[in-house]
């Protein structure tokens, strides 16, 4: 007699508590993903293991994602944890020999949608970079050249962290980063970056390298070490808090801006890639999308017959 869906959700649902020591929460949640799966079975008049086939699994993971009058449709990544409980079901069914075939095998769960970069406006960015430059102090002066450094090039905060005073050059006036997997490229620095990196190379960086035993990294922290990344979210957080910025900012915020502007202005994708780094245009393209969402939303509140 072939094993009943319900059956082997309770043998299944055992072994997860018995063997691998699940959580009572998370043991919990496979029970209402595995429940839910077999009562949609069951309307599909599918009682048994050997009953479900491949396109069974398909079609639930697309039900999970539209919903019906008892379901609210899942996000992708809701959507994807239950299509992983069930694939889990159907390997360890056919691992112990409840069926002959694993249904679920070649069903891969929904993927997440694809988030959005959040960029800030340039109003916001010059009220930040105006909160930087509290006054003359050293600390002050390292703030602004920080986040100038970090909006006006689009580096990583590890990069910049990473900076030595060599790497950069007044001359040419651009900035040595060493990227992931140690690759190297050159960017330019805008007049408004180099203006502050010079102003607390000059007046403010011997000041804080005094109180330290000598390090060639640019960005020191208050006892003359290098500043380190916890420092750094510190001081975004300081100024954000200073330019009453209500949005959840990191350092990676001013990448986000930098090329989300760049795009905005007019920049081909593939140099927007080179100066950030990226390995791939594909991952330089989402800055396409969010400049489509912003023309979208543009039009909508402007044209006089985009909304009926």
């Amino acid at each position: 007699m072939s094993t009943t869906l319900r059956q082997a959700v309770r043998v299944y649902l055992d072994h997860l508590a018995v063997e691998r020591g699940l959580a009572a929460n998370t043991l919990a949640a496979y029970r209402r993903d595995l429940e839910r799966y077999a009562d949609w079975l069951a309307e599909a008049q599918v009682e048994t293991l050997d009953g479900v086939q491949a396109a069974h699994v398909s079609r639930f993971a697309e039900h999970l994602r539209e919903g019906d009058d008892d379901h609210v449709g899942l996000s992708a990544t809701s959507a994807a944890r239950t299509v992983v409980a069930v694939r889990g079901l159907h390997r360890f069914a056919a691992l112990e020999g409840l069926t002959d075939t694993d249904a679920a095998a070649e069903v891969r769960p929904p993927a997440p949608a694809r988030r959005l970069p959040k960029a800030l406006e340039l109003e916001q960015i010059e009220r930040l970079l105006s909160a930087a430059s509290r006054d003359d102090s050293p600390l002050a002066l390292r703030d602004r050249a920080l986040l100038e450094f970090l909006y006006g090039t689009g580096a990583r905060i590890s990069e910049a962290l990473g900076l030595d005073v060599d790497d950069i050059d007044a001359v040419t006036r651009a900035v040595r980063i060493v990227g992931k997997g140690g690759k190297e490229r050159v960017v330019p620095l805008g007049s408004y970056a180099l203006e502050a990196i010079e102003a607390y190379r000059v007046r403010a960086r011997p000041a804080l390298a005094a109180a330290g035993r000598g390090t060639a990294r640019l960005f020191l922290n208050s006892r003359g070490g290098a500043l380190s990344r916890q420092s750094a979210w510190a001081i975004l957080r300081s100024c954000a808090e200073r330019a009453e910025i209500e949005a959840d900012i990191s350092p990676h915020s001013l990448r986000h801006s930098f090329a989300t502007h760049l795009i905005d202005g007019g920049a081909d994708v593939r140099v927007v890639q080179e100066l950030l780094g990226h390995a791939s245009v594909t991952t330089t393209q989402v800055y396409t999308l969010v400049t489509v969402d912003r023309l979208r939303e543009i039009y909508a509140t402007s044209h006089p017959r985009a909304q009926g």
